[in-house]
């Protein structure tokens, strides 16, 4: 991947549970145009989770510790 990782181990397993629970949820719970919107941006959050880069948390500067302690 061309960019650096800078969520941790910790949240980024976080973010993948959470991501597919409220999408599922969504999708259960809201259905039509509502749910398919939550799930869409849930599945933003998943996709941060599997690639360890969230473009928010770069833009305010955040980075991991360099001696590799998640």
């Amino acid at each position: 991947m061309f960019y650096v990782k800078n969520v941790p181990t910790w949240e980024r397993v976080l973010r993948v549970v959470m991501g597919v629970i409220v999408a599922a949820a969504a999708l259960a719970l809201l259905g039509g145009m509502w749910g398919t919107l939550v799930a869409a941006s849930a599945a933003g959050i998943v996709a941060s989770g599997l690639f360890g880069f969230c473009p928010m948390c770069a833009m305010v500067g955040r980075r991991l510790d360099k001696q590799g302690k998640q």
